[in-house]
């Protein structure tokens, strides 16, 4: 491990970064493969990667052996449990990554949830209910023992999936779960190597546990359930998981009798990504086909070019997966909720996971759409004010529908840092290779 200056800062006033569990995994040396070199004695990077690139589906586009082998990164993530992951595979066996598989699974029950409490299926009724579903009242968690409280006449504390929740006012988590994964010489992600850790403050969440709860067991017309998820796209490859952990839900809330005295119903829809107007369409569609709620998108960009659409007819926007800090003050007349967290947390925790390598010299590399910008520059920020000079970052924006990375790959090689953080999507494996040519990638 390389050491200098750079002093990991233990509190950070609004962001909390705890350990939360491991799963294994040995030294900070012996993980990040720093402490070696390559021949010449050379030094090694240390290369990171975040939510957009940090599955399996990356190493999909790398055949040689350890190409991939000590990239790290940060990922929100909770330790699912095996009877979770069993079952969503039961829904689809074909699942490579559980990725915001959890989120998507949640987002659906938390909707479901302010339905059954309002007593209606329409989201301007039952949008005020969604941030009280998190918090206060009678912990639960799951949809069955959630409707038996509402039933009761109680109120419910929705613990899901991804943990407490706890929504702010804005809509989003207080705090959450990340993962801290590691690629291994196989170009898969190493689980044995992985590490989890919570970054955010409880103490954010709302007080306000929203308006008072319909009579217990309000019935009325069925909720209708819309999917805005990357079946195409940059972001295909979260696809299958979020579509997964939508239809456990529904096939779990369905299983307790429904909402309102209904089955709920689903109408899928596919979000493409921001180099077309798939998404668009679906919306289009969807709305068409009168849904109360949707579901995604997955990607920031995406869900910024529907967000006035979707909120405008009336209808909840609820993403699993944005995570650019826009969404926290955007004018969403009380109708987008995520149960993503903001990047604001998983710059924490991307900030503290490089220091902890003891990275002198950091390099950024984010596509430029809201999603990269934002975690870019709020890992700077975390990264500055941890002790690292502000000379000591550069940080570039790329065009992902470039033909090439050529030009930032070489300011990479000149800058020549101690770490490289490549904030992307599929596009993430060309950059990769690109660095791995030059000297200065993952690879062993």
């Amino acid at each position: 491990m390389r050491t200098g200056t750079f002093a990991r800062a233990v509190a950070v006033s609004g962001a909390v970064l705890l350990a939360a569990t491991a799963c294994g995994g040995g030294s900070d040396s012996d993980a990040s493969g720093s402490s070696g070199g390559n021949d010449g004695g050379s030094k090694q990077v240390n290369v990171y990667g975040t939510d957009g690139n940090m599955g399996n589906a990356l190493g999909n586009d790398f055949s040689e052996e350890g190409a991939l082998a000590g990239m790290k990164g940060t990922t929100p993530l909770t330790e699912l449990s095996g009877d979770f992951t069993d079952r969503l595979l039961q829904v689809d066996p074909n699942l490579q990554d559980f990725n915001y598989a959890g989120e998507s699974y949640d987002a659906v029950i938390i909707t479901a949830l302010a339905a059954q409490a309002a007593g209606s299926n329409q989201a301007t009724t039952f949008g005020p209910y969604v941030n009280g579903i998190t918090v206060g009242g009678d912990a639960c968690t799951d949809f069955q023992g959630c409707l038996d409280i509402i039933n009761s006449g109680g109120n419910v504390d929705y613990d899901g999936i991804t943990g407490p929740l706890s929504f702010t006012d804005a809509g989003e988590p207080a705090q959450a779960s990340f993962g801290l994964l590691q690629f291994g010489e196989d170009n898969q992600i190493d689980d044995s190597l992985t590490d989890y850790v919570i970054a955010g403050d409880e103490a954010n969440a709302t007080t306000d546990e929203g308006p008072a709860y319909a009579a217990p067991g309000a019935t009325g017309d069925p909720l209708v359930i819309g999917t805005l998820l990357p079946l195409t796209g940059n972001l295909a490859f979260l696809g299958p998981p979020e579509v997964a952990g939508v239809q456990l839900a529904i096939n779990d809330i369905n299983a307790a009798g429904g909402v309102l005295g209904q089955p709920v119903q689903l109408v899928e829809g596919d979000s493409g990504d921001t180099s077309t107007d798939t998404a668009t369409q679906t919306v289009d569609r969807l709305l068409q086909s009168g849904v109360n709620a949707i579901i995604g998108a997955a990607s920031s960009g995406v869900s910024l070019t529907v967000i006035d659409a979707i909120t405008g007819a009336g209808v909840l926007e609820f993403s699993p997966a944005n995570t650019s800090d826009q969404f926290t003050t955007y004018n969403d007349q009380g109708l987008y909720f995520r149960t993503a967290p903001p990047d604001t947390l998983q710059a924490r925790a991307l900030a503290d996971l490089i220091g902890a390598d003891g990275n002198n010299t950091v390099g950024i590399l984010a596509l430029n759409d809201p999603y990269g910008t934002g975690l870019a520059e709020n890992t700077r920020n975390n990264l500055i004010s941890d002790g690292l000079s502000e000379d000591s970052i550069v940080s570039i924006t790329y065009d992902p529908q470039a033909a090439n990375f050529d030009s930032e790959v070489q300011q990479m090689v000149d800058f020549n840092p101690d770490a490289i953080v490549v904030i992307g999507f599929e596009e993430s494996s060309r950059i990769i290779q690109g660095l791995n040519a030059q000297g200065i990638g993952p690879q062993r």
